[in-house]
């Protein structure tokens, strides 16, 4: 095990569309979000596009893509981790899903979340940091087109999908018995609200009781409310992150990056606990983070917010609605 604090830091919806498009003219494209990404030891973003530029559009209000250099721009901007458990990872077909899957084959990063069976889709990425491991593992609660025509199955490509929590709460028991850290990246709750929802709460806590240290996740295209929950920690709406503004609506440019600190001590004297011991350990999650960003209209990178401190008291706010404490 190692010493000191583990970093993970997270961010929210990526896409490429329209005048984001013009972010994958370079490599380097949103190299600026490495002091933000790349600083920590783990970060994780929800790319929210089919990686093809073939394929049928599917019958849907929007339709997301992007070549597989995305993941290269990714990558150059501190990703270390792409979540695609999402409602447009399959937006061009079956076609667009082969693509999307030799894409992660060949991708610079890890992409968790969808797979050739629903064991790849469900499998974690596992990344070591100075001798703990973290697996990082991602699924969609939403109830969607993609989640319902595309779920992963036992001989089935597709996404993760816990639209029963049935696979989801395996997989974390299955990491939480081989892994150091187990992180769930989720797709979760109702589009622009700003409370978690019933099915939310009640997977926080399912989840929770299988093992998860951390639980994140978004959907929403809000920030809601962070804290812990008996000994995981919960984020439950991460907004919009590299993204177009098709409206003026100032929540829908609301971003942040929340990082997330573990004590490497307290990992490895849990390691060394019966695990029937357990429920007397505290949280190995130390500490939480946010910078606030707003995303930026013109080209859909999000930047240092405007009243960075309003906009974290805000963030603090948020958590009165989510049954979630401030501190460990």
């Amino acid at each position: 095990m190692g010493n000191g604090r583990i970093t993970i830091a997270f961010g929210g919806d990526v896409h490429f569309e329209r005048h984001v498009k013009a972010l994958l003219d370079r490599p380097d494209g949103l190299a600026e979000l490495q002091p933000l990404l790349g600083t920590a030891d783990v970060a994780v973003v929800n790319l929210e596009t089919a990686i093809t530029t073939r394929g049928t559009p599917e019958p849907k209000s929007f339709t997301f893509r992007a070549p597989p250099s995305a993941l290269t721009t990714l990558a150059a901007a501190g990703v270390d981790v792409a979540g695609m458990a999402n409602n447009h990872a399959v937006d061009f077909g079956p076609q667009g899903l082969a693509d999307t899957l030799a894409a992660k084959d060949a991708s610079p990063i890890p992409v968790i979340g969808v797979g050739r069976t629903a064991a790849e889709a469900f499998a974690p990425a596992v990344l070591n940091v100075r001798g703990t491991s973290v697996a990082v593992i991602a699924s969609t609660q939403v109830g969607d087109l993609t989640a319902t025509k595309f779920p992963a199955g036992d001989a089935k490509a597709g996404v993760a999908a816990n639209l029963d929590n049935t696979r989801l709460l395996a997989a974390v028991r299955a990491a939480r018995a081989k892994y150091d850290v187990v992180v769930v990246f989720l797709h979760w709750g109702t589009e622009r609200t700003t409370c978690p929802d019933p099915r939310q709460f009640a997977t926080a806590a399912a989840l929770e009781k299988a093992g998860a240290d951390v639980i994140v996740g978004g959907h929403h295209h809000r920030v809601l409310g962070a804290g812990w929950l008996g000994r995981a920690y919960v984020g439950y709406g991460l907004g919009n992150f590299v993204w177009w503004l098709n409206t003026n609506t100032p929540a829908d440019a609301a971003t942040g990056v929340l990082t997330v600190e573990i004590d490497a001590a307290a990992v490895a004297a849990r390691a060394a606990t019966p695990r029937e011991q357990w429920a007397g350990l505290p949280s190995v999650v130390v500490a939480d983070h946010y910078a606030p960003l707003t995303i930026s209209a013109k080209d859909g990178v999000p930047r240092a917010a405007a009243k960075a401190s309003a906009r974290l008291a805000e963030w603090e706010a948020a958590r009165a609605c989510t049954k979630l404490k401030g501190t460990p």
